[in-house]
């Protein structure tokens, strides 16, 4: 068990039971809700339960899915707690993967100017990169995150036990922040990840701990993405794009498009920061083993360049990276030209369908 301090909560990993039950019983609310989807309401909630002390609650209920990561999810959640009068002193617990945890935790915030809430992350996604930094927010127009806030939960518990109930795919997807915070911040971990095997025998509590730590070190520095921060974004400006125009075909998972971002833009740090091209191949092969290979349609580059050019990142019109040279180290505000772009999608489609 470990207990992770910020500045303004704690983050708890271990069995739920051992600390969220005492948390309850020394905090005043008037009317305790938990959110859930289909599929953690099903899976997650029994686990829930005996955490919770016999602490009687609401339940409030969304569909699961990144689709649905919108305002009329909001103004369903929103419906749900006025019809049953929360009041401001409510506490809401946010049960689910990255999109229960960042919609619930905007609804409590905006809900009566805000509510307090806790985040019980369940995905391994979730649990390694949504449960620090305190970005909360819903996908608008198909662009990722672009309306939200920032607030802090009044605790995260994070249980492993979790992962049990998680298909392989959900694994995968949330493994791809857990590469990213390796090859932003530590090449010992990348080194040691790189020689693993497969996934089935990790020891996921010391994982998601090390990479906490990366983006606990990483976000104290810079709480409102000013600077530093920004290192998070490795593998995301042309993650995100991919992700957000595979919603309206063959939606893919948010990890399963950060892994194509990470080969991309590993190919950008070459072009612009001299990393090595046989390093830019170690962490391409190995994503790709890992991932297979998600062939990006020629036809398809204006598209993901217009919604790179929507990134909440950029500055003045320029499309904003984070790169990395050496391995392990960083570098934010990286420009690129569109052109340069396409070659690092080129490059990507390239070395993956070498490997088929």
């Amino acid at each position: 068990m470990e207990i992770i301090p910020l500045k303004h909560y704690n983050i708890y990993v271990g069995p739920l039971e051992s600390w969220l039950q005492g948390l309850l019983e020394s905090l005043a609310y008037s009317h305790l809700f938990v959110l859930v989807d289909e599929h953690t309401e099903r899976y997650c909630l029994p686990r829930l339960h005996p955490a919770l002390g016999g602490a009687g609650y609401s339940l409030l209920r969304i569909p699961s899915g990144e689709l649905h990561k919108n305002l009329d999810s909001c103004r369903l959640i929103w419906q749900q707690l006025m019809e049953q009068e929360a009041g401001r002193d409510a506490l809401l617990i946010n049960l689910g993967g990255g999109v229960i945890g960042d919609m619930g935790g905007f609804c409590a915030a905006t809900f009566k100017r805000g509510i307090r809430f806790i985040q019980v992350p369940t995905t391994l996604l979730a649990q390694v990169d949504a449960s620090i930094g305190g970005k909360l927010g819903i996908d608008f127009l198909q662009l990722k995150n672009s309306i939200g806030l920032f607030q802090d939960p009044l605790a995260v518990f994070i249980d492993p036990a979790f992962l049990s109930t998680l298909p392989a795919q959900e694994i995968r997807s949330g493994y791809a922040e857990i590469i990213k915070h390796s090859l932003i911040a530590d090449a010992g971990q990348w080194d040691q990840l790189r020689r693993a095997d497969s996934l089935e025998q990790a020891r996921w509590a010391g994982l998601i701990t090390s990479s906490l730590l990366v983006k606990k070190h990483i976000v104290e520095q810079d709480p409102l993405e000013k600077g530093i921060r920004k290192a998070l974004n490795f593998g995301h400006t042309i993650g995100h794009a991919v992700e957000s125009l595979a919603l309206a075909g063959q939606p893919l998972l948010h990890g399963e498009a950060v892994a194509v971002g990470l080969c991309c833009e590993a190919y950008l740090s070459h072009r612009l920061l001299g990393l090595p091209l046989s390093d830019v191949e170690q962490v391409c092969r190995y994503i790709i083993r890992l991932y297979g290979h998600r062939p990006l349609q020629t036809g398809s580059y204006p598209a993901l360049l217009g919604l790179m050019r929507n990134d909440k990142k950029n500055v003045s019109g320029r499309i904003n990276f984070s790169l990395v040279n050496p391995l392990g180290k960083v570098a934010v505000n990286q420009y690129c030209s569109e052109a340069l772009i396409e070659e690092s999608l080129d490059y990507y489609n390239r070395l993956a369908a070498e490997g088929q």
